[in-house]
């Protein structure tokens, strides 16, 4: 197996933008296609990591490893790996990458810009999923603050410049305190490895600085980007006045990096610390998950709504996280992989609807099943996969995450979530009735519906909404290898 499959993943579009940066200028076409092609190649290789992953019992947890001395004098290293917990991860995230170039075809304003800072934006989050060693996890973390700054300021709709700086103050905000964490476990532990500590335990953490102080140092910056309520109203800003291709990557891999980063190095490297604060953090996944859903059916912005449901359905990764069950934690990471599919449908969907539409107030619109009924069902089987119908990833990630919280021993917090769910049923209904149903107004008659390759990657994301839902064990197993050493440290 060629271990540099991971280096090709994350560096490839990177490549891209660089080519752009220097050939793209007034050449669209050429900009298009070549955005297309080092987004297409990453996912190739991403699917083939993910068919020749190792799952027998004896495999080394971390496979495709590449490690190169980086800084010496501090024992930092260029370290790549996946497990179970990330791999699924790199694919969504790949995936979604193609999709944007996609859905941005139509775009003509700065158009080599933008597709630099779409491109750079992939590889750090690809980076991020990838990472073994806390200083690059934290360089990659910090790298798509810039791309998303500009993508939501200059190619945005609203209070953009507001919403991009809100962005820009809140994520350095949690990074700061994050390299804060990094910082103290280096000096406690004399090592960058993420691995190596967490295998080492907290017998390595003790000296400077308390474990507790650490985790919460950590904890508050991935907290941010997950985003937990009360650290999550960057989010209805950033993704409402975000061009389209950014709200579809923001919701769909950026925010996912919270709950990776707080299975990856909270719970991995304080198992006990995580144990003690865990009622606290149930308590806030409760409270965003019914907050979010009850936000959500005050909104009458068809952006602002999605906003709005997915600090809801992010409230259920946290509480899947800190149940500390193995059947919880998995569930939770397929929630993440779930959402990302659903949400970014539901973003490109929505999209779609506001550009053919040129209207966004669900009170303006209705009766646009008729004009445009493709985009209708995909956005309904969209919604109805957020709710949780059966058959859709929706369904498969929430039962999952429910039955393990509550065997786990959270079972109040599990029960008072559950009502989140009713709730989405409510808000997603009434969504889809005031934008495609009713009375059919006049001045929708010439609206568009889907062309040809916007219905090429609305039913990849269907088909693979329903491939999870109806096969969950395609996701399920290999995430089961990446969880159950962490449910491992938990338990011991």
């Amino acid at each position: 197996m060629d271990c540099n499959y991971l280096t090709w993943i994350v560096f490839l579009p990177l490549a891209g933008a660089i080519l752009i940066a220097l050939f793209g200028g007034g050449r669209e076409k050429l900009t298009k296609y070549l955005a297309a092609i080092f987004t297409i190649v990453p996912l190739i290789l991403a699917i083939v990591a993910f068919a020749s992953f190792d799952r027998s019992a004896g495999a080394e947890v971390f496979q495709f490893q590449t490690k190169v001395s980086w800084i010496s004098a501090i024992n930092a290293n260029f370290h790549l790996g996946v497990d179970g917990l990330s791999l699924p991860l790199v694919v969504l995230t790949a995936f979604l990458g193609l999709v944007v170039v996609l859905l941005s075809w139509k775009e003509h304003l700065r158009v080599r810009e933008y597709f630099v800072w779409l491109l750079l934006l992939e590889t750090s989050i690809l980076g991020v999923f990838c990472s073994l060693d806390l200083l690059l996890f934290f360089v990659f973390w910090e790298i798509e603050i810039i791309p998303m700054y500009f993508l939501i300021s200059i190619w945005g709709s609203g209070r953009k410049e507001y919403s991009a700086i809100k962005y820009v103050v809140y994520t350095l905000f949690g990074s700061a305190l994050m390299l804060a964490g990094i910082l103290s476990l280096y000096f406690t532990t004399g090592s960058l490895n993420m691995v190596e500590i967490a295998r080492g335990g907290l017998a390595m953490v003790q000296s400077v600085m308390p474990a507790a102080a650490i985790f919460l140092l950590l904890i508050v910056g991935f907290a941010v980007k997950l985003p937990v309520v009360p650290l999550h109203t960057w989010l209805p800003d950033a993704h409402t006045d975000a061009p389209t291709a950014g709200s579809v990557m923001l919701a769909g891999a950026l925010i996912k990096m919270g709950g990776y980063g707080m299975i990856r190095v909270c719970v991995s490297i304080f198992p006990e610390v995580a144990r003690d604060y865990a009622p606290v953090l149930l308590t806030l996944a409760v409270i965003s998950v019914l907050y979010g859903a009850a936000i959500t059916l005050r909104q009458n912005d068809l952006k602002r709504l999605i906003a709005y449901s997915s600090v809801s359905h992010m409230g259920l990764v946290l509480l899947g996280v800190f149940a500390l069950g193995e059947v919880s934690l998995t569930g939770a990471a397929l929630q993440m992989v779930s959402h990302g599919l659903l949400t970014g449908l539901l973003f490109a969907m929505a999209g779609l609807t506001i550009h053919n539409v040129e209207e966004r107030d669900l009170r303006k619109l209705g009766g646009l099943a008729r004009q445009m009924p493709i985009i209708a069902v995909i956005f309904s089987i969209a919604g109805l996969g957020s709710l949780g119908l059966p058959t859709t990833s929706g369904f498969a990630a929430e039962f999952i995450t429910f039955t393990g919280s509550f065997s786990s021993g959270a079972q109040v917090y599990t029960i008072l979530a559950v009502i989140g769910v009713v709730l989405a049923a409510g808000y997603t209904l009434w969504m889809l009735q005031r934008t495609f149903y009713g009375p059919v107004l006049e001045q929708y008659d010439g609206v568009k519906d889907a062309d040809t390759l916007e219905r090429v990657y609305m039913f990849a994301f269907v088909a693979l909404i329903m491939l999870v839902g109806i096969y969950p064990a395609i996701l399920t197993d290999i995430i089961k290898l990446g969880i159950s050493p962490i449910a491992g440290l938990i338990g011991g």
